[in-house]
């Protein structure tokens, strides 16, 4: 029987969008009321945030705004942040079985999802999410990224797509306001890029693109987004996408805009948007990607297409895959690996039929990683209400040591320098210090050390010199 005379104890592994949405959620609850709920965020990170800070472009201020409402929820009393803890290494789940009633696993998606066709191991080909993981500045990849080819591809037609090119076709003075460190400016600076091309195998009206995001690709004077008004094309399937829904149609609008105007003027980068192009090869020599073979395709009047025939080998020096992100596979935590995610019935998750008492999932390691960041609220929302029937069912764990200092001890056993809460104050305080000495809002701090001294100081010796 668990212990009802005090706060329902629960850890969230994984302090991106998704897991601070789940801890509000909770806060929210009439359990919060009555019961009371003390919640664990814990971090692989030294910093939370996780996609916002890591997989969100640097020229995107509007959407890092996001972090201004999730700060609200990470403020409250009832929660703390415990970062730079890497499940599966620094804590187990035995080890957490034995301090929560419940645990949330919110660790999203950050690998690249497979790409078969061959070539794909070439030299110059490469996976999205390592790229942007390089110009976020995440601390786990190189510092330094090759950027000396003329004319490179992107294949996807997605958001992630669109930030990839956008990053690829700017120059890094465009970038410099930004929050990006300084080796990620040098790189940019040093990009040879002046060709940007973008694939997709099916058509306008298909693509996966938010109007916002395809109009922001016009916005810098040093692009002009080109598209061949032979892919301005609809079948029946999708004149029916475009009325069913204002976004799709907004996209094919802009998109067929982007293909009937003039030049433009004074810009010294084009970004191709190519449609009904499918990759099948990536071709190379000497080891190296030279180029690209698509297929052309032809919608079959349900807005599927269907192959031509038709090959067209484009002459490209580097190709990116931004066709999809992909979930960890977590210890101790069963995984699908064809769907990319922990299998769960509404949040709750499961091991071959049974469920798993007292864990739960929420996010894209839930449903995959699709939708935008604020879908993942009602993803949050529902495991919420399966934690609160399960505990009113008495359906959750029955922790030997549930007190929130139990956990900081056993932390504080393995010398773990873990961050915290108020450590993010002082990261993000030592990062616009940092941003303000250069005229600008922040500078993103790379190095994992440094992060540590500059929001944990007492619980990290640094050499002195």
């Amino acid at each position: 029987m668990s212990d009802n005379s005090r706060p329902l104890r629960v850890a969230i592994v994984g302090a991106g969008p998704a897991g601070i949405y789940a801890a509000d959620a909770l806060m929210k609850s009439d359990t919060a009321k009555d019961r009371g709920v003390s919640i664990d965020l814990y971090e692989r990170m030294p910093a939370p945030f996780g996609l916002i800070r890591y997989g969100v472009a640097p020229d995107h201020p509007r959407i890092k705004g996001i972090i201004t409402a999730l700060h609200k929820v990470l403020d409250k009393p009832q929660v703390r942040l415990l970062g730079n803890i890497d499940y599966g290494t620094d804590i187990t789940l035995d080890e957490l079985r034995d301090h929560y009633d419940a645990m949330i696993f919110s660790t999203g998606a950050t690998d690249d999802r497979a790409l078969d066709i061959p070539g794909i191991d070439l030299d110059g080909s490469y996976g999205a999410a390592q790229f942007v993981a390089w110009y976020d500045g995440h601390p786990d990849f190189p510092r330094t990224w090759p950027l000396d080819q003329e004319k490179v591809a992107v294949i996807g037609v997605g958001n992630v797509a669109l930030d990839v090119a956008r990053v690829l076709a700017k120059t890094g003075d465009e970038l410099l306001p930004t929050e990006i460190p300084a080796n990620v400016y040098e790189g940019l600076k040093a990009n040879k890029a002046i060709e940007v091309h973008v694939f997709g195998r099916r058509g306008p009206a298909q693509a996966k693109f938010t109007p916002l995001e395809l109009k922001e690709l016009d916005h810098s004077p040093n692009i002009e987004v080109v598209v061949s008004p032979e892919d301005i094309e609809y079948d029946e399937g999708s004149a029916v996408a475009r009325r069913g829904s204002k976004i799709t149609d907004q996209v094919a609008t802009i998109i067929e805009n982007y293909a009937i105007r003039d030049p433009k003027q004074g810009a010294i980068h084009k970004l191709f948007l190519h449609f009904f192009e499918n990759p099948v090869e990536i071709l190379g020599e000497d080891g190296k990607v030279v180029g690209l073979r698509t297929e052309r395709t032809q919608l079959d009047g349900t807005g599927n297409v269907k192959p031509t025939g038709k090959m067209t080998d484009w002459d490209l020096g580097a190709v990116y895959r931004a066709v999809g992100y992909l979930s960890d596979n977590l210890p101790q935590i069963p995984f699908d690996t064809q769907a990319g995610v922990i299998p769960n019935e509404a949040g709750r998750v499961f091991d071959e039929g049974a469920q798993l008492t007292g864990i739960y999932t929420t996010g894209w390691v839930k449903r995959g990683p699709v939708g935008l960041i604020g879908h993942t609220k009602g993803d949050a929302n529902e495991t919420v209400d399966c934690i609160l029937e399960d505990m009113t069912n008495d359906a959750l764990l029955n922790p030997a040591n549930p007190s929130e200092d139990a956990v900081i001890k056993l932390l504080e056993s393995k010398s773990i320098p873990f961050t915290t809460w108020d450590g993010w104050y002082r990261l993000d305080e030592h990062e616009r210090a940092l941003g303000a000495a250069e005229g600008r809002e922040r500078v993103k701090v790379v190095e994992r050390e440094d992060m540590l001294a500059a929001s944990e100081p007492d619980k990290v010796s640094r050499p002195t010199a």
